[in-house]
């Protein structure tokens, strides 16, 4: 009896839990949409949300496509995902422990480093395995 009375407080916590983000996610873009439509500085801030939210998006399928300029926004610093480039490929190294901060061994992420890595690193490019490719870089 002990054990059905369990099971049932918590299947009633998960549906509270879900009802209540499910709710959450509606008020938000209910409210978000007339912001947008009525305030021009809402406006902004909402398509620069939805380019960021893009750009994550297209990170995470590995086909996000940078230019070196707007490769050196993604330096790990001020809350930016740490991005380094070898071979044309972007590599997320935000994660890396040896990038803390989007800085290692006096090099910063938000840029190309194929000749670093692959002329001037011990490793080479071995210690790129298994780190996330975001996309590729273009030129521009």
């Amino acid at each position: 009896m002990k054990r059905f009375a369990w099971i049932m407080i918590s299947v009633l916590a998960l549906a509270l839990f879900a009802a209540g983000c499910s709710a959450s996610t509606t008020n938000t873009a209910a409210t978000a949409a007339p912001a947008a439509v009525t305030d021009n500085a809402a406006a902004t801030t909402t398509d620069s949300a939805a380019n960021s939210t893009a750009t994550a998006d297209a990170a995470a399928s590995g086909t996000l496509e940078l230019t070196l300029d707007q490769l050196k926004q993604y330096d790990g610093q001020n809350g930016n995902p740490a991005y380094v480039v070898v071979d044309g490929v972007i590599y997320d190294v935000t994660n890396v422990p040896q990038w803390k901060g989007g800085k290692h061994n006096g090099y910063t992420a938000g840029n190309d480093l194929t000749d670093i890595i692959k002329n001037k690193s011990p490793h080479g490019v071995a210690k790129l395995k298994g780190v996330p490719v975001v996309g590729k870089l273009i030129a521009g």
